[in-house]
């Protein structure tokens, strides 16, 4: 064993194979071996989320904690791939709209949370805030639930005002 595997994914609906060292992290491989820099590697630990990407459609992931050969075969959306061509997801355009970013660095992990905040919450899926009598269907897009639902994505400007504003005119 050299310790290398093949790993094929597809990156922002495009085939993406390569021959990797095991402990390729998906964020290196990413920004490293994609060319998809979009996810930055802020702390490398997990508690930042300016790595996070989408897994398998909605599904949010810290990109820095993930090995890329445990996810031969997945399906991987980056900021880049959420605009339609030239026209942007309506996330994207509500963070543009609110101003929700500063220098920028987080942003592109703060959206992909927000699609997946955004669709746990449509799903039914209550946080921790949520009421516990409340009943089942989609759960109110609240400020409280936007701020825990966004609780692992760390803005270091403090944009935090107009992150919650963009993810509640979406989710409503």
């Amino acid at each position: 064993m050299d310790g290398t595997s093949e790993v094929g994914l597809r990156i922002n609906g495009k085939p993406f194979s390569r021959v990797i060292d095991n402990r390729t992290t998906l964020l290196d491989l990413l920004r490293e071996q994609a060319g998809v820099t979009g996810p930055k590697k802020g702390c490398d630990h997990g508690q930042c989320g300016a790595c996070t990407v989408l897994l398998d459609g909605d599904r949010r992931v810290n990109a820095c904690l993930l090995l890329a050969v445990s996810l031969d075969g997945a399906d991987v959306t980056t900021v880049e791939g959420l605009a339609d061509g030239d026209r942007l997801h309506p996330v994207q355009q509500a963070f543009v709209d609110h101003d929700g970013f500063q220098c920028g660095f987080c942003t592109p992990g703060q959206i992909c949370s927000a699609v997946a905040a955004i669709a746990e919450a449509r799903a039914g899926w209550p946080s921790v805030v949520t009421p516990p009598d409340t009943p089942p269907g989609p759960v109110e897009p609240t400020a409280a639930e936007i701020r825990e639902r966004m609780s692992g994505n760390l803005c270091r400007c403090g944009a935090y005002v107009n992150i919650v504003a963009a993810v509640r005119e979406v989710a409503r």
